[in-house]
C-alpha cells in the first residue's frame, strides 16, 4: 500500500523545517564514528581504571577486539516497572561472555514515580527529571569505552530522557531494554470508582489502601495505559526495542531470553561488525512520524506530546503540534485500553497487541516501512511476535486479526476514525486534548471559568461544594517556569465527580494531566504560560470560557481580555522543599511546552 499522502506530507514538512539542524547533527555523528571505536584513542592508563574491577573479562577489555557494551541502567526499588532491573547488569555481562563480547554498567540514572508523587511538591521536579535523566546518560557514556549502548527503562520521564541521551551519542548503537508490565491484578475501572468513593466520603483510607495495594501488586510497570506504557509501544514503532519485547511480563523465560537477544543484538550492530547500525540513523524523520502514528492510534499518553519533540531536538529534528493535529486527523483510534476501555495492556497484549497493529497499519499505508532499525531494514519485522521454541527464541508472524474486538480494532473498523489527541488554539493561546477517552457529548463545553493558581485550591472549593453549575475550572501557573509542569492527575476524581453529577465541566491548564488522562475533557499544555503573562493570567472568575475539541478551539468570550494586566502572584513557595531549590537553574532556562518544555536541548 502506498505512504497515505498526509503522513508523507508532514514527514517532508518536519524533513525541510529540520534541515538546518539535522544537517550539522548527521556531520558531527559522522565525524565521531569515521574516529573509529573509542578505546583505540584512550591511553592504557585511562583503559586501566575502566577495567579494573573487571575480573575474567579483563583480557578480552584489555586486547580490544571485541566490543564492548555499555548499560545505563535506571534501576531502584521504587518504581515497579524498574525493580526487575535488578539483575539485568548480570544477565547481560553473562550473555556478553557467552557471545564472545563484554559488557559493563556504565552509570546509572534517576528514576522517579508519578505516581508516588501525585499531588505532592515532588511533582514539580518530576518534568525536569527527564533533562537530569539526559544529562546522567551524557555522564555514563562520556567514559568513551564503548561500542554500543543498552539502555534499561521504561517509565515517564525516563525513556525520554534516555532516548535523549542516545541521540547525543548518536555515532554508537543504541537497544532500549524494556521489563515488561506486571500481571493483571483489581480492574482499573474498579480501582477509578473507589477513588471517586474516596473523593465524595463515601468510603474511607482503608478501602483505599486495599483498592490501590490490589492494583499496583508485583514487580512489572503497572497495567493501565500511561505514559509508561505508552513509552513502550513508542520504542517499538520507532525501532529501538526487539520486535514484541514492550509487553512480556517480568520473570518469565520469554523475558530472560529477549534480554539476553537484545546483547547479541547490540554486538552485531557495532561498527567493529558488519551490521553497524548507530541510533542516529535509527531517529530520523520517518521514525519520529512513525512514533506519533503510534501514539494516535493507540490513544496514548499526552506526555508524549511534550516528550516527543525534546526527544526529536536531540537528534535535530524539529517538532510542532501541527504534525500531532494533522497525523491524528487521519490515523484511526485502534485500541481501548484503560482509561480509554476498561482492559489493560495484558489484554490488549492477548488481543494481537503491537505486532498486529503494526501490520495493520503498514498495511493501509499509515506507517513508513523502509525505517531502519535495531532489528534490521524495515518496519514489518515488527509485525512479528517473539516465542520460545525448544528453549530458542524465534520471531513469528504475529496476529492478523484482533483477538478481541472490544479491545482492539483494525483500521477499517476503528473506535473512532481519528486518533486521540487534539491541537486546540484560540485566544487562551494553544494547547492539546486527550481525547480518546472523551464522549463526543463531552467534547464542548461553554461554561462560566472557576480559575484557581493551585491544586489545593481546586479541592478545596470542591470540599466546600462550590461547585454546583456547568464550570471551567482553571488552574493556571502550573507550567515549567512557574513550578516545573506537575501533573494535576490528583484532580481526576473531582473531575469525574463532577461529570457524573450531571454538570458540564472541564479542565484548562497550562499544566500536565496524568499520562492516563481520563474521561474530563481537558484543555493541558497551554502555551504561553501564566507565569510568562500568557492569556490565563488575564482570566478572571466568571468569564465566559469555550473548549471546544470538535473544532479544536480554545477561547475566552471577554472582549477586554488583551487590556487587562496580567495576574503576577508570588511562586516563592514552588521553589524551595523536597529538593525545589535544586532546580531553580532549569525553571528560569526551560523552553515552552509547546516545543516540549526542554532544558538540555
Amino acid at each position: 500500500m502506498p505512504l497515505h499522502p498526509v503522513i508523507n506530507d508532514v514527514t517532508e514538512r518536519i524533513r525541510a523545517r529540520s534541515r538546518e539542524t539535522r544537517t550539522p547533527y548527521l556531520a558531527r555523528m559522522a565525524a565521531a564514528a569515521a574516529a573509529g571505536p573509542s578505546r583505540a584513542h584512550l591511553a592504557c592508563g585511562n583503559l586501566a581504571h575502566a577495567y579494573a574491577a573487571m575480573g575474567a573479562d579483563k583480557p578480552t577489555l584489555a586486547e580490544g577486539r571485541a566490543p564492548n557494551i555499555g548499560i545505563v541502567t535506571a534501576y531502584n526499588d521504587v518504581l515497579s516497572a524498574h525493580q526487575p532491573f535488578e539483575d539485568y547488569p548480570r544477565l547481560i555481562r553473562e550473555a556478553a561472555r557467552a557471545a564472545g563480547v563484554t559488557a559493563q554498567v556504565a552509570g546509572g540514572v534517576p528514576a522517579m514515580c508519578d505516581g508516588v508523587t501525585q499531588g505532592r511538591p515532588g511533582m514539580e521536579l518530576s518534568l525536569f527529571s527527564r533533562d537530569v535523566i539526559a544529562l546522567a546518560g551524557g555522564v555514563a557514556m562520556s567514559h568513551d569505552t564503548f561500542d554500543a549502548a543498552l539502555y534499561l527503562g521504561v517509565c515517564d520521564k525516563i525513556v525520554p530522557g534516555l532516548v535523549i541521551a542516545a541521540a547525543t551519542f548518536g555515532h554508537l548503537p543504541a537497544i532500549f531494554v524494556p521489563a515488561g508490565p506486571m500481571t493483571s491484578g483489581l480492574p482499573n475501572d474498579e480501582k477509578a470508582r473507589v477513588r471517586q468513593q474516596f473523593a465524595t466520603g463515601d468510603v474511607g483510607r482503608e478501602a483505599l489502601m486495599a483498592a490501590e495495594m490490589a492494583s499496583y501488586h508485583g514487580p512489572g510497570t503497572c497495567t493501565f495505559y500511561g505514559t509508561a506504557n505508552t513509552n513502550q509501544m513508542l520504542m517499538e514503532f520507532m525501532g529501538l526495542h526487539l520486535p514484541g519485547a514492550s509487553f512480556v511480563n517480568p520473570g518469565t523465560d520469554l523475558r530472560a531470553a529477549l534480554t539476553r537477544a537484545a546483547v547479541e543484538r547490540a554486538a552485531a550492530i557495532t561498527a567493529m561488525g558488519k551490521e553497524y547500525c548507530p541510533v542516529a540513523e535509527v531517529l530520523d524523520e520517518r521514525a519520529f512520524v512513525n512514533g506519533i502514528v503510534g501514539l494516535m492510534a493507540t490513544g496514548g499518553s499526552t506526555n508524549l506530546v511534550l516528550h516527543l519533540p525534546a526527544m526529536a531536538r536531540a537528534a535535530g529534528i524539529i517538532l510542532d503540534l501541527d504534525d500531532f493535529d494533522a497525523i491524528s486527523a487521519v490515523v484511526p483510534l485502534m485500541a481501548k485500553v484503560y482509561p480509554n476501555g476498561l482492559a489493560d495492556v495484558n489484554h490488549f497484549h492477548a488481543a494481537g497487541g503491537l505486532a498486529c497493529m503494526i501490520g495493520d497499519l503498514l498495511a493501509a499505508g499509515l506507517l513508513h516501512d523502509d525505517t531502519r532499525t535495531v532489528a534490521g531494514l524495515g518496519l514489518a519485522r515488527y509485525a512479528q511476535e517473539p516465542k520460545l521454541q525448544e528453549g530458542r527464541l524465534v520471531w513469528t508472524a504475529g496476529a492478523s486479526e484482533s483477538l478481541n474486538d472490544r479491545i482492539l480494532r483494525p483500521v477499517s473498523a476503528p473506535f473512532q476514525p481519528s486518533g486521540g489527541l487534539r491541537q486546540l488554539q484560540g485566544s487562551l493561546g494553544r494547547g492539546v486534548m486527550k481525547v480518546s477517552a472523551v464522549r463526543d457529548d463531552h467534547r464542548v463545553v461553554e461554561a462560566p471559568a472557576r480559575v484557581f493558581d493551585d491544586q489545593e485550591s481546586v479541592k478545596a472549593a470542591f470540599g466546600r461544594s462550590e461547585f454546583m453549575s456547568d464550570t471551567v475550572i482553571v488552574v493556571r501557573f502550573q507550567g515549567p517556569r512557574a513550578n516545573g509542569m506537575p501533573e494535576l492527575h490528583s484532580l481526576t476524581p473531582i473531575l469525574s465527580v463532577l461529570q457524573d453529577r450531571g454538570l458540564r465541566v472541564a479542565l484548562v491548564t497550562d499544566g500536565r494531566m496524568s499520562g492516563a488522562s481520563g474521561k474530563v475533557p481537558a484543555a493541558i499544555h497551554v502555551c504561553p504560560e501564566a507565569a510568562d503573562g500568557g492569556p490565563l493570567a488575564r482570566l478572571r472568575d466568571g468569564d465566559l470560557v469555550r473548549v471546544d475539541a470538535e473544532a479544536g478551539t480554545l477561547d475566552v468570550l471577554a472582549p477586554d481580555l488583551d487590556a487587562r494586566e496580567p495576574v503576577r502572584p508570588d511562586l516563592s513557595r514552588n521553589h524551595h522543599g523536597h529538593g525545589r531549590e535544586l532546580f531553580d537553574a532549569f525553571r528560569r532556562s526551560v523552553g515552552p511546552a509547546v516545543t516540549g518544555a526542554a532544558v538540555v536541548v
